[in-house]
């Protein structure tokens, strides 16, 4: 009688750890309080220097191609994310501008394009198919503007590892804010 009830209370007690248990494991947080952002990054990707580009760069330590990124651009006047334009619009522009510029011998196609709103911010979330010259990629970006500035978060692996990695890069997109 007593084995059962322990058994019984065991069964519970794992479960309800089971059940506070995060559905984001294997990211990690990284927070910038000096320029107001955060987002969640897989683990095993190690921050790289880069000069006169993004404010923060993470790569994987073995798929160093794959890479998340955050670039900060001034906006002029007291924009907010819908005078800058649609979904759709923000998502070609950034694919012409950044992604793939002219005459950087890439294309980019923008998939898909949503907005979100979270604490009050809203968000566009931008999906692209990204082709080089020697490889496929596929990108996600999550973009918002705050304190008059643009903010945008861009992850990117090869179109052959997308499959494997879409469910925590969809992730790591969403847990993008700004303050």
């Amino acid at each position: 009688m007593i084995k059962r009830i322990v058994t019984m209370l065991l069964v519970v007690f794992s479960l309800t750890l089971t059940g506070c248990v995060s559905n984001v494991v294997g990211l990690k947080s990284y927070v910038d309080t000096g320029d107001g952002y955060q987002f969640l990054y897989p683990n095993g990707w190690l921050p790289i220097a880069v000069a006169n580009g993004p404010d923060v760069v993470f790569r994987d330590l073995i798929q160093q191609t794959e890479n998340v990124s955050v670039v900060i651009s001034p906006v002029r006047g007291d924009k907010t994310l819908a005078d800058l334009g649609t979904p759709s619009e923000v998502g070609y522009k950034l694919s012409k501008n950044a992604i793939a510029p002219p005459d950087s011998g890439r294309e980019a196609e923008l998939v898909n394009a949503e907005s979100r709103e979270s604490r009050s911010k809203n968000y566009y979330l931008l999906e692209y198919a990204v082709k080089l010259p020697n490889q496929q990629r596929h990108n996600l970006a999550s973009v918002a503007v705050s304190r008059g500035k643009l903010f945008t978060l861009n992850i990117s692996t090869t179109e052959e590892r997308w499959p494997k990695v879409k469910e925590a890069f969809e992730k790591v997109v969403k847990s993008f804010s700004v303050y």
